[in-house]
């Protein structure tokens, strides 16, 4: 049986489109059993329907504008999550922060990839921040990490790939983004196939 994935996306889907491909090329043993956005334009849904994989856009909006918690949310996205029965849960540029509601019934099963190395950078603008500090000369390098999400806190959790990537004078956040994105696309499937074994 070929391991079932859930990709959890916000934009784009560069990531998504790694792992597509590597399950494309045989490369990864697994199948994308659904691809869910909370972001209705995010273009990630719109490689998964290249694909063939099915797409559910799940916002927060509705929720906030009906007064409901976001442990509600996380528990119906859990639950649509669910139907799908993943092994694995990837959270491929999924920018949300999951409360306990979602993560208990994926205990152990939720990945994520974060554009910074462990203990550096969590949160939304790891890259701005990492050439922020290069900028005060306190770095020469971030780097990308893909973990297990345990628990609530942020970009933390049992490391299980990380790569370096250098920052060099002059970059952007457009230049070193790109070189942050190739290692990411390689690392990340590295890391499922690993897990999958």
């Amino acid at each position: 049986m070929k391991a079932k994935l859930a990709v959890l996306i916000s934009g784009s889907g560069s990531n998504l489109q790694a792992i597509i491909d590597a399950v494309a090329t045989g490369g990864l043993d697994a199948q994308i059993a659904a691809v869910v956005s909370n972001r209705e334009k995010a273009y990630g849904l719109e490689r998964a329907r290249q694909a063939g994989i099915p797409g559910r856009y799940f916002p927060l909006k509705p929720y906030r504008d009906a007064q409901r918690s976001r442990a509600e949310y996380d528990a119906d996205l859990a639950a649509l999550v669910s139907e799908y029965a993943p092994d694995w849960v990837v959270l491929a540029g999924w920018m949300h922060i999951f409360s306990e509601e979602f993560l208990r019934c994926f205990p152990n099963r939720v990945v994520n990839l974060h554009p910074a190395l462990p203990g550096q950078f969590p949160g939304a603008h790891a890259i701005d921040d990492a050439l922020a500090a290069f900028g005060r000369g306190e770095i020469d390098h971030t780097g990308v990490m893909v973990h297990l999400v345990p628990d609530v806190r942020v970009d933390e959790g049992p490391v299980l790939a990380q790569e370096a990537v250098p920052i060099r004078p002059g970059d952007t956040h457009e230049t070193l983004a790109e070189r942050i994105h190739a290692v990411e696309h390689r690392l990340l499937v590295e890391t499922l196939r690993k897990l999958i074994g």
